[in-house]
């Protein structure tokens, strides 16, 4: 890799193996439906549990598909007909149920060759079974390979990824969940990681914070990886495909930090304004798709759903910006369309792109060249219309629940005359919904402060109570606060749990408030008022904005991977941190760690993720490549990932359920 040459993020890497697979495990380099290459073209369908297709489903679209020859994908658990004259592609989790289901497939004849491809990797009871049962049918050359994938995970972004493991905080800090289910859980995930790890290609040096869930998986992922390495080394030279382990430096290899939740418990909670945080927060978003709620005349609501295609240039653009920025960008895009489309038409001789008729006999060359642009064109504008919908309503949204209000508290949670201005923000009523945000904010002013008057804090807990707010997620987060008090007092160390951003200008507030209702106008005669006036309006918002600044997590991150950029705080924080390396001799983690840089990090957070941290960790990581960037030296690359990128909400189901204990 040349010093400029970008890493693979873990999304490519992902869609490569899974490319490989669809090639059936001969490499990615043959166009299959190319003219020139039909000696080469091998048709074949796809078989897949609910699992693998939300794996596949997420990186992959149907014309990605057929460009390997799948021509159709189906789930093993639905009625299908046989097509015994084709190949199937079956890739699946090692369950027995799935290896049942496959058995009678080869035994009914309901495809020609079996191409088997699990997830994670087949215990070797299963695998003895599988074997055993798949001779029994008589039928074993139709078996043409069993291949352990190791893609166990859901890549949504570039650079972020799930396991897909709902409730595990929950799970983790319930005094009644019992060892046996902590273990189990925890191999669950080390399942999922190794799977991760094997995908980007490098055996990582492991950092974790000491004395909960991270280090008892650091743990058990370092024997998982040392196992690998011992068994990678002895195959060498034997012709198996295996992941890197040795590096030339240290600083070369991948550094995998491993937190626990609770590092951080504020990030779950905040109002965010970047584009895909308040997606997220306000409306579902979940495996790429954004589902909104619409309330219609007659009170019955209904679901718009909005699929986000990998190759959605707005989203890849703008996601990670703040929001008037999205709303400004969509304008210019709307603009640059309109202006584009006009320009083809005008030389066609008709008078809207959408009347362009194919079959045009008089075919010249200006239909020709329209007819050429149209599909990438019609593409375009569908992206910018989804979008615009998007937009539109969230700004209804920030109106109805006075969203501004609370982002503005966030950022000014220290000073006196906001948290007066809260007390009275919370008695207010607004047209929509927003107990939870109320409780939302107050939990973060909880968190965050530690001489908050009582008096205060009496009189939220009334008023959230009166208004019958659920105050069970307060209660533990109480506890969880107690708990951080007493562990820094016998540590020495000051609390890392409540990072603060006083960045927002002193008169800020004033400015913010009352934006909901600027916004709203815009949106009252269809979505093409969204764009209109808003030029002026933009620039004073963005104005207002506070600077961007590094979250609790990114400064852990940023101490581990360039220690030489990060405070003393920070450094000091990690240097207790565990440190594990799989190929390095046994103990090494009771050393204390040299501080190396690191070209490459994997983030990984046990008990919920969220986009505010992901999006903060690219904002810092691209900051600091453009700097490398202009002195030459080699990109870094950040990958983020956790148990479950989870809602607000989830978070505070989960943090009620543990009030109640």
């Amino acid at each position: 890799m040349s010093l400029m040459e970008n890493p693979q993020t873990l999304r490519e890497c992902q869609i490569q193996k899974l490319k490989k697979m669809l090639h059936l495990n001969v490499g990615t380099d043959v166009n299959l439906v190319s003219s020139s290459n039909q000696e080469e073209l091998t048709w074949k369908v796809l078989i897949l549990d609910r699992r693998s297709s939300g794996i596949v489903s997420s990186v992959l679209r149907v014309n990605d598909l057929l460009e390997y020859g799948v021509t159709m994908h189906t789930l093993i658990d639905q009625r299908r007909a046989a097509l015994p004259d084709v190949p199937a592609i079956y890739f699946l989790q090692p369950t027995a149920e799935n290896i049942a289901q496959t058995i009678a497939d080869i035994e009914n004849d309901q495809y020609d060759d079996f191409y088997v491809n699990f997830t994670s990797s087949l215990s070797r009871s299963l695998l003895e079974d599988f074997a055993k049962k798949v001779a029994q049918t008589g039928k074993s050359y139709k078996i043409k390979q069993v291949y352990d994938q190791y893609l166990d995970f859901i890549v949504t972004e570039p650079n972020l990824f799930s396991l897909d493991m709902k409730n595990v905080y929950s799970e983790f800090n319930d005094p009644n969940t019992t060892e046996d289910q902590i273990t189990s859980k925890a191999d669950q995930i080390v399942s999922g990681l190794f799977s991760a790890i094997l995908t980007m290609g490098s055996i990582p040096i492991i950092r974790c914070n000491r004395g909960g869930p991270a280090e008892l998986i650091s743990q058990r992922l370092d024997q998982r990886l040392r196992d690998h390495v011992i068994n990678t080394r002895q195959n060498k030279g034997t012709g198996a495909e295996s992941t890197s382990t040795a590096s030339s430096s240290s600083h070369d290899k991948l550094v995998l930090v491993l937190l626990d939740r609770n590092v951080d418990i504020s990030s779950m909670l905040a109002h965010s304004w970047i584009y895909q945080c308040m997606v997220s927060d306000v409306f579902k978003l979940e495996r790429n798709t954004i589902e909104i709620k619409l309330s219609g005349d007659d009170d019955q609501s209904t679901v718009r759903r909005y699929d986000i295609d990998p190759h959605d240039f707005f989203w890849n653009e703008n996601a990670s910006l703040p929001f008037p920025d999205a709303v400004e960008h969509v304008e210019a895009e709307l603009s640059k369309y309109t202006q584009e489309a006009k320009e083809i038409t005008s030389k066609t001789g008709y008078s809207s792109i959408k009347d362009i008729d194919p079959t045009d006999k008089t075919n010249t060359q200006h239909i020709q060249e329209a007819i050429k642009a149209l599909p990438e064109l019609t593409q375009r504008k569908n992206i910018i219309d989804m979008h615009m919908s998007v937009l539109t309503e969230l700004i209804k949204e920030l109106d109805a629940k006075n969203l501004d209000s609370y982002f503005e508290i966030e950022q000014n949670f220290n000073d006196l005359r906001t948290q007066k201005q809260f007390l009275e923000l919370i008695k207010k009523q607004s047209k929509g919904d927003n107990s939870r945000d109320k409780l939302r904010t107050y939990l973060i002013i909880y968190l965050k402060c530690d001489d908050l008057p009582k008096s205060f804090c009496d009189q939220c807990e009334k008023t959230l109570g009166d208004l019958g707010v659920d105050l069970a997620p307060l209660k533990y987060i109480k506890k969880v606060k107690e708990l951080n008090k007493m562990s820094a007092m016998n540590t020495g160390k000051s609390l890392q749990t409540n990072g603060t951003n006083r960045n927002l200008s002193s008169n800020g507030g004033d400015l913010l408030s009352g934006l909901s209702s600027k916004l709203m106008g815009l949106t009252t005669e269809g979505s093409s008022k969204i764009t209109e006036g808003f030029g002026s309006l933009i620039s004073g918002i963005k104005n207002l904005l506070p600077e961007k600044a590094n979250m609790p997590i990114t400064n852990i991150v940023e101490s581990i991977v360039m220690p030489a950029n990060a405070n003393q705080e920070s450094i000091n924080l990690t240097d207790d941190y565990l440190y594990f390396d799989p190929n390095a001799t046994r103990g090494t983690h009771s050393r204390p760690p040299k501080r190396y840089s690191y070209n490459e990090a994997m983030v990984f957070v046990v008990g919920g993720g969220n986009y505010l941290e992901y999006s903060n960790l690219q904002d810092w990581c691209n900051s600091l490549n453009n700097s490398l960037g202009a002195a030459g030296s080699r990109q870094k690359l950040v990958t983020y990932g956790s148990t479950h990128i989870c809602s607000v909400n989830e978070f505070l189901d989960e943090c009620a359920e543990l009030g109640k204990h």
